[in-house]
């Protein structure tokens, strides 16, 4: 669920993957942890049933004890982070995809029986669950604790042991992370490893026998190459524009709390919020209207509500005013809700708040119709018939995500059938993330690869082929010198 920088994406300044990394004593540190963890592997490859479950178990312990000081150090990272947004999106969620894990662990690691030829039987095949051994974790900023203990606790019901690389957009609530990881797991197992671009860089050249990496498509481009040096398999959990589409016949009151609920969740900075709208010219007002009224209920005041998110830093702030002053020089207009119309910026106070603000009229020639917003601004684009508003879609790069909007099934399933989205959810939005059971992932330049649920144990486990000859077989009908007798059963068992 993340995005725009990890630990290094700004468009203010270099990639932390475009130069080599210095030999620096962080480096040093992030070399001796990798090796140290590498060696613990060797020694203890498959851990125990009871072993992952204690580990998933202090997992769930450390969420729940520590909540308030995560929310705490997570406000203060972005000036003003809504500290019920962080238990919702933060430790429910996380809480829930733990136990999860605990209740289907046995289950998963358990090998499965596959089908078997009758020209090999009476032998049999499995699909054994192996730990890959080194997981390498980079996590984002916008949900700086779910998006790293989640794929940690992943990874560690699968068997492996761990090395995160927080963002360091967010230092407080890294810091945190590492001091409340250091303190229940030995460093040969978890590892939280914070520093600036060139550790993000050498951590993401760090042979690792799987690299999970959540964050804009940009970096996503950088981590996968320094990735292929080493031949590491990746899991990259990328973003992109995920449309909203809007059918005529569907309720405008309904459509509009849906979408402004996915919407302004964290002040927008999730990666599968709605980007932007899709919705019929003659029902573009009334929604307009709609969503102003849903809004302003939701955030009555902006500037010192608590439950209304800040951007998270200066040059995130500025990139969004900066798609808004763009799209009104090129003729969009704005709609702010500001209920109270008050003014967010220019007292001294360094909050980095933006209201939520509508665009109507845009066109491609604006960024904020070519960037992920990442933001609370909600362009709306109208269309005329359903399949001018599939075809728009299909013209852009595949989303993340993609929501629609429409009571009558077959239309819904139509549309989902010609779109490709790495996730999508009919009547609402975002929530598909929340569901324990469905994989989570991109397609394309939204991603690759999925976590979540038992996707995510296979992601992070190696499926080994495994055929089990009975004692009495017939391979030895097919060994040569070969001649009349194999060329019968050949024919036998190859037909006309």
């Amino acid at each position: 669920m993340a995005h725009l920088a990890t630990a290094i994406d700004t468009t203010a300044r270099k990639s932390h993957l475009d130069a080599a990394p210095e030999a620096t004593s962080e480096n040093n540190e992030l070399r001796t942890a990798f090796d140290r963890m590498k060696q613990a592997y060797r020694r203890d490859p498959v851990p125990s049933y009871a072993a992952r479950m204690e580990s998933l178990g202090k997992l769930l312990e450390l969420v729940r004890v520590n909540q308030a000081r995560i929310g705490q150090a997570i406000s203060q990272d972005f000036s003003c982070r809504s500290l019920h947004e962080t238990q919702i999106a933060e430790i429910f969620m996380l809480v829930s995809e733990i136990k999860y894990m605990r209740a289907n662990l046995k289950k998963w690691m358990k090998p499965k029986a596959r089908h078997v030829a009758m020209s090999l039987k009476p032998g049999s095949a499995k699909v054994h669950y192996q730990p890959l051994g080194v997981v390498g974790v980079i996590s984002p900023w916008n949900y700086p604790v779910s998006l790293a203990i989640g794929p940690l606790a992943t990874a560690l019901a699968a068997g492996n042991r761990v090395m995160i690389k927080p963002s360091e957009f967010t230092p407080k609530t890294s810091d945190l992370l590492k001091q409340l990881l250091s303190e229940v797991f030995p460093p040969e197992q978890v590892a939280v490893i914070t520093g600036g671009p060139q550790v993000g860089q050498a951590f993401s050249e760090l042979p690792f026998d799987h690299l999970l990496y959540t964050g804009s498509t940009r970096v996503g481009k950088f981590v996968m190459q320094a990735a292929a040096k080493n031949l590491t398999p990746v899991t990259l959990e990328l973003g992109g524009k995920s449309p909203t589409i809007v059918h005529e016949s569907y309720p405008i009151a309904k459509a509009a709390e849906r979408i402004a609920s996915g919407k302004w969740f964290n002040a927008g900075q999730t990666c599968i919020a709605p980007d932007y709208l899709l919705v019929p010219e003659a029902k573009r007002d009334a929604l307009v209207a709609a969503i102003q009224s849903v809004v302003a209920k939701f955030y009555p005041t902006l500037k010192d509500n608590n439950d209304y998110s800040a951007v998270v830093n200066e040059v995130h702030y500025k990139r969004l005013t900066g798609y808004l002053t763009d799209a009104v020089a090129r003729g969009a207009k704005k709609i702010e809700v500001n209920p109270k119309g008050e003014k967010l910026d220019g007292d001294g106070r360094d909050t980095r708040k933006i209201a939520p603000t509508m665009l109507l009229d845009v066109n491609d020639d604006m960024t904020v119709m070519q960037d992920e917003i990442f933001g609370p601004i909600l362009p709306i684009v109208t269309y005329r018939t359903l399949d001018e508003a599939v075809q728009y879609v299909n013209d852009r790069p595949r989303p993340l995500a993609l929501y629609y909007f429409d009571f009558d099934s077959e239309r819904a399933r139509d549309v989902l059938e010609r779109t490709v989205s790495g996730g999508a959810a009919v009547n609402e939005t975002v929530m598909h993330f929340a569901v324990d059971d469905l994989p989570f992932g991109g397609v394309g330049p939204s991603g690759m690869g999925a976590y979540h649920g038992f996707e995510g144990f296979e992601t992070f486990s190696h499926k080994k082929a495994v055929f089990y000859q009975a004692r009495w077989n017939g391979a030895g009908m097919m060994a040569p010198p070969y001649g009349e007798r194999v060329e019968k059963l050949l024919k036998m068992l190859i037909g006309k």
